[in-house]
């Protein structure tokens, strides 16, 4: 008889090997999945559910194993403090600091030996080369900086940080020259990123389009300091990463589409995941859209499919997309940012809505003050250990803010779409939104003017900690009152 593991535990399992490998890297061969999978074959249930889970987590561990060495691996390392010519391939937007910018690059060779690996440019304030360039470098090659402080106060480990992205060398640049662009799935995508920051805000300037252009496009570069500061200290921040609010409206403006234009639910689902993927080429592989990209991509395969889809196994399926192209981003930010804030969702945001309910509160709001709460509570623990500082106002912050998300990102693509063929339509909807975003850059600042608007060291630490409390207390409260009789 043919026994298959259920989903949730392959998923669970394969996400769970794959995050081991972080802690060890096992080296061992075939042979032991082999012998996990017979085991799985074999046993009776439920010892077959636990081996066929032990299994699958095997491989993941495994598979995590070798993609990490993979990611270890530098040529360039031998070339520590050498200056040389360099052909490279520059793959994201300049960051700009105090003192220099730097910029990531795929590195295709040195002093004429051709290699692939990936590396930070480091060059000076001024000009930069644009994503998807193609430039020859005259640069020194050296480590990143261990831990230093950073400009924020905090202790900052470059080094670590860059390894964990498969970076491991810094190329302080003297000279560069643009040599053409790039071509394929890579230049595709910085082509169409290109025409969705024009399109999306035709006519708009300053820190109007900025603001657009960082919701929509996870980009905050067009920000000044000061604005960026108001989001953090607002707890405001996330709206600058790219989230699955975006790719739900994407895919519902595709539906929109289909039902004018009187097509079936099976192209609109199609429409639908050709948008998503579209929409993750522009914006790159952060973790937070890949993971709604996939939970978006799995909704509409289990429709054309006829299959039900579980909201768990698909946040599973999402993490195992992630960290099996790159098992270190469990250690990133965004990715534990990302999924704490998401299985805050699915615990409570719905007995908070239920605590809300009695209350003449708007059900719009009451939504809004529930998922920013849950998110909140999640989130602050994370925030303190990977930023030193936690914002206490974020619930009241995201309440002003969350009606107006939506319209800026839905008038930001109806811009991007009808401006092929009516360009002042465009330019009208950019106008309007251009006051939306004004409004969103006004409550960031007047929360992050107050005084208690955000908690750091020994008060971030506490924060933390009445975090986890509330949250712990809340969850027992809800489950026992929830199970009494009626």
């Amino acid at each position: 008889m043919k026994r298959v593991l259920p989903a949730h535990v392959v998923a669970g399992s394969a996400a769970l090997g794959l995050a081991l490998s972080d802690l060890v890297r096992l080296h061992a061969g075939l042979w032991v999945l082999a012998v996990g999978a017979a085991a799985a074959l074999l046993a009776p249930r439920p010892a077959a559910l636990i081996a066929g889970g032990a299994a699958v987590a095997l491989a993941g561990w495994w598979c995590g194993s070798a993609r990490l060495q993979a990611l270890d691996r530098s040529p360039l390392s031998a070339e520590i403090d050498r200056a040389g010519r360099v052909v490279a391939v520059v793959t994201a937007e300049p960051r700009v600091g105090p003192f220099d910018q730097r910029v990531f690059a795929q590195i295709l060779s040195f002093e004429g030996r051709p290699l692939e690996e990936r590396a930070e440019l480091e060059l000076p304030l001024g000009r930069a080369p644009p994503q998807g360039a193609r430039v020859r470098l005259l640069a020194v090659v050296r480590r990143p900086r261990g831990p230093h402080a950073s400009a924020s106060g905090n202790d900052f480990d470059e080094r670590t940080w860059l390894r964990r992205q498969g970076v491991h060398v810094v190329l302080h640049v003297d000279a560069w020259t643009a040599t053409g662009r790039r071509g394929g799935i890579g230049g595709a995508g910085d082509r169409l990123r290109t025409w969705l920051r024009r399109a999306s805000a035709p006519g708009l300037a300053g820190e109007r389009r900025a603001l657009v252009e960082g919701v929509l496009l996870g980009d905050d570069a067009g920000l000044s300091p000061g604005l960026k500061n108001a989001f953090r200290r607002s707890g405001l921040y996330h709206l600058l990463a790219v989230s699955g609010q975006n790719v739900v409206l994407l895919a519902g403006g595709m539906f929109g589409l289909a039902a004018l234009v009187g097509v079936g639910r099976a192209w609109a689902h199609g429409a639908a995941l050709g948008a998503i993927g579209l929409y993750v080429l522009a914006v790159g592989p952060q973790p937070s859209v890949i993971r709604a990209a996939v939970a978006g991509g799995a909704v509409s395969v289990a429709w054309l499919a006829a299959r039900e889809r579980d909201q768990w196994h698909v946040l599973l399926l999402a993490a195992v997309v992630l960290l099996a192209w790159n098992p270190y981003t469990l250690f990133d930010a965004g990715f534990q940012l990302s999924f704490g804030a998401v299985v805050a969702i699915f615990l409570a945001a719905r007995p908070l809505l239920r605590a809300l309910e009695g209350y003449p509160v708007p059900k719009m709001l009451g939504a809004a003050v529930a998922v920013s709460a849950a998110c909140s509570l999640a989130t602050a623990p994370i925030l303190w250990l990977q930023f030193g500082a936690v914002p206490l106002l974020g619930v009241a912050a995201n309440a002003l803010v969350e009606p107006a998300v939506g319209p800026l990102l839905g008038l930001a693509f109806a811009a991007a779409a009808v401006d092929p063929v009516a360009p002042a339509l465009a330019e009208a909807l950019a106008w309007l939104n251009g006051w939306v975003a004004a409004y969103i850059a006004l409550c960031a600042r007047l929360v992050s003017a107050a005084p208690a608007a955000q908690a750091r060291g020994p008060g971030a630490a506490l924060a933390a900690a009445g975090s986890l409390v509330v949250g712990a207390y809340a969850w027992w409260r809800w489950r026992t009152t929830s199970s009494r009789p009626i």
